[in-house]
C-alpha cells in the first residue's frame, strides 16, 4: 500500500517493509525521495514523526514499486558508493560490489611497495565499467598513470563522467580488452571481467544489469582466458595480473595463470572467506 497524505517517516518505512521490501532498500529509497544523501540514516531513526512532503510521497510510492518489480536501488537511486567513493551508476555498468574492493586493497599493496624516487607505475583496468576500480585506485595513488578500457561506449562514458566528477585523471580507452592500445607495458593489469557461465541460474537475480559485463561463455572463463593470454606482451618483467572470478573459479584461474607462465600465483579471499581473486607476476620472457 503506497503511502498517503500525513505519512510520517516512520509509517512510510512500515509500510514499504509489510510489502515485501527489506529495510534497508526502503530505507535508502525514502532518502533519496526526501532529497537526502544516503548515508544520512540516522536522519530518519530522529526524525521518525517528520511529515513527508506530497513530492517525497509521490516519488517514494513509485520509487518502491519499481523495487519490488526487481530494479536494483542503485539504479534508482542512479548512485553507489565503493571504496570511499560515491559513483554515479545507470543500466550501462554493472553495480560495484563489495567484492571487488578485494581486488583494489590487493593492488593498492602492490602499488604501495613502488619507491618514491622511481618513475610514476603504470597501471591498466580492463573492463572498467562504472570506472570503479581505476577511480579508487587513482585516489588513493594520485602518482600513478591510470588507464582504463572497456568495449562498451555507453559504460566508458559512465566511467568519464564519474572521473569528471570526482576530479581524478585517468585515461579512458574504448578497447575490447586489449584490442585497441598501443603497445605501451604496465606495472599493474587488474580487471573485474565478465566470468558467469551463460546458463547460470544466479543470473535471473541480475536481470537488469548489463549482460555482456556478466557472462562468458559455457564456463564462465572465455574473458579471463583472452586476459592472460595477452597480458604478458602488455606486462613489465616484474609486472602483476590480478584478476576477480567466481566463488569457484580460482583453481581454474591459478592453473591458467601458471600455464601461461606467470610466477607466484596467489589468491585473496573476500570478507566472507570465499577465494575471490587470483593474481600473479610476470617474470619476463
Amino acid at each position: 500500500m503506497p503511502p498517503t497524505a500525513n505519512t510520517t517517516v516512520a509509517q512510510a518505512l512500515q509500510e514499504a517493509q509489510a510489502s515485501g521490501l527489506a529495510r534497508l532498500d526502503a530505507q535508502l529509497l525514502l532518502l533519496f525521495a526526501m532529497g537526502k544523501a544516503s548515508y544520512d540514516r540516522s536522519w530518519l531513526v530522529a526524525h521518525d514523526d517528520a511529515l513527508l512532503s506530497h513530492d517525497a510521497i509521490a516519488t517514494y510510492a513509485r520509487l518502491t514499486m519499481e523495487r519490488a518489480r526487481g530494479i536494483p536501488v542503485a539504479y534508482l537511486v542512479g548512485n553507489k558508493e565503493f571504496f570511499g567513493l560515491q559513483l554515479a551508476v545507470s543500466p550501462a555498468v554493472l553495480i560495484p560490489r563489495p567484492d571487488t574492493e578485494t581486488l583494489v586493497t590487493w593492488a593498492s599493496e602492490i602499488m604501495a611497495t613502488r619507491d618514491a624516487d622511481e618513475p610514476a607505475g603504470q597501471l591498466i583496468d580492463l573492463g572498467t565499467g562504472s570506472g570503479a576500480i581505476a577511480l579508487a585506485l587513482k585516489a588513493h595513488f594520485p602518482g600513478w598513470n591510470v588507464t582504463a578500457t572497456d568495449a562498451s561506449q555507453p559504460a566508458l562514458d559512465q566511467a568519464m563522467r564519474n572521473g569528471a566528477t570526482l576530479g581524478l585523471q585517468v585515461s579512458w580507452c574504448l578497447s575490447d580488452w586489449f584490442g585497441n592500445l598501443t603497445a605501451s607495458r604496465y606495472d599493474l593489469i587488474v580487471s573485474n571481467p565478465p566470468y558467469i557461465p551463460e546458463n547460470d541460474p544466479h543470473l535471473e537475480a541480475l536481470a537488469f544489469e548489463p549482460r555482456s559485463a556478466l557472462t562468458s561463455g559455457h564456463d564462465g572463463l572465455d574473458d579471463i582466458r583472452r586476459i592472460v593470454t595477452h597480458s604478458p606482451s602488455h606486462l613489465r618483467a616484474g609486472g602483476w595480473l590480478l584478476i576477480e572470478h567466481g566463488y569457484d573459479q580460482g583453481p581454474a584461474v591459478a592453473a591458467l595463470l601458471a600455464d601461461a607462465g606467470f610466477e607466484s600465483v596467489m589468491q585473496r579471499a573476500d570478507l566472507a572467506g570465499v577465494t575471490r581473486c587470483t593474481g600473479a607476476r610476470w617474470g619476463g620472457p
